[in-house]
This record gives structure tokens, sequence and C-alpha cells, in this order.
């Protein structure tokens, strides 16, 4: 007899099977609140078929070097008690496509600057974008700015 229960709730490792996630990191985002499952008479966790995108979602944007105060709040916009429809996830992509995009950026500048800055040996220090005399880029913020574009 086939189970079509679509709807049944999934134990903590049945979760972490569909997600690769260990079981102690899905305890650790529910007590971030990325997920609320709920107990059965018996104290244990269930969780709804949406939590597996859910946690997904999370591990990728982890991957990506996503804050995960970042992903928390993305996911609290989502609606509870029911599954994420493709609205809903188009609603916070927006957000998380415009952050992303941001990384990638940042990350394109940091490859195409590196190449000169590791190969220069700094024996030109005057244009060497990690050499910050007198500390000079403070005003710009934290970080490696010249090497980030500021200009010095």
């Amino acid at each position: 007899m086939v189970n079509n229960k679509s709807s049944a709730r999934l134990n903590i490792g049945q979760v972490a099977d569909r997600t690769g996630l260990s079981v102690s990191a899905i305890r650790y985002y529910e007590s971030q609140g990325l997920v609320k499952p709920v107990r059965n008479a018996g104290g244990q966790r269930r969780f709804l078929r949406s939590d597996i995108r859910r946690l997904s979602f999370v591990l990728i944007a982890q991957q990506l070097g996503l804050p995960l105060k970042d992903i928390s709040d993305w996911l609290g916009e989502l609606p509870a008690g029911r599954p994420p429809n493709k609205q809903d996830w188009a609603r916070i992509s927006t957000v998380f496509r415009t952050q992303l995009q941001q990384r990638i950026d940042t990350l394109e500048l940091m490859r195409d600057r590196l190449d000169g800055c590791i190969g220069c040996g700094c024996l030109s220090l005057s244009n060497c974008a990690l050499y910050n005399p007198d500390d000079r880029a403070q005003h710009f913020g934290a970080g490696p700015r010249f090497l980030l574009g500021d200009a010095p």
C-alpha cells in the first residue's frame, strides 16, 4: 500500500537525511527561530515538508557567507502555518538577490585586484592596494579600503 500523506510531518532524522544537515544543526536553526517544528505527545519534533526547503535555503545562504541574522529576517517574512508559495519566495528573493549581487561584485573586485597585489612583491608601495601609511584610509571605514575600491 502506498502512503500518500504528503502533509505528514517528518521527524528530525528524516529532515536531516533530506537536507544533509546534522541533527544538531537543525536543532540550532530551530533555536534561532528558522524552523518551528511542533512536538508530538512524546515530545519529539515534527517538521513540515516545507521546512526542508527552508533549511536548504539556510544552508545555501550560509555557504555564500550571508549572515544568519539576514537569513532569519528573510525567512521571518514567510508565512507561518502553511508552506511558502512561489509569490512568498519571490518576495524575499528580491532582497536576497541584491545582497548576493553585492557579494559577487566584491568578490570580482577582489579577484581582479589580488592578482596584481600578490604578484607585485610590494616593490612599488605607492601602487600597493594594501599599503596604508599612517592609517590614512581609516576615514573610509574598516578593512583594506584601497583593495575594496576606495581611492588612496
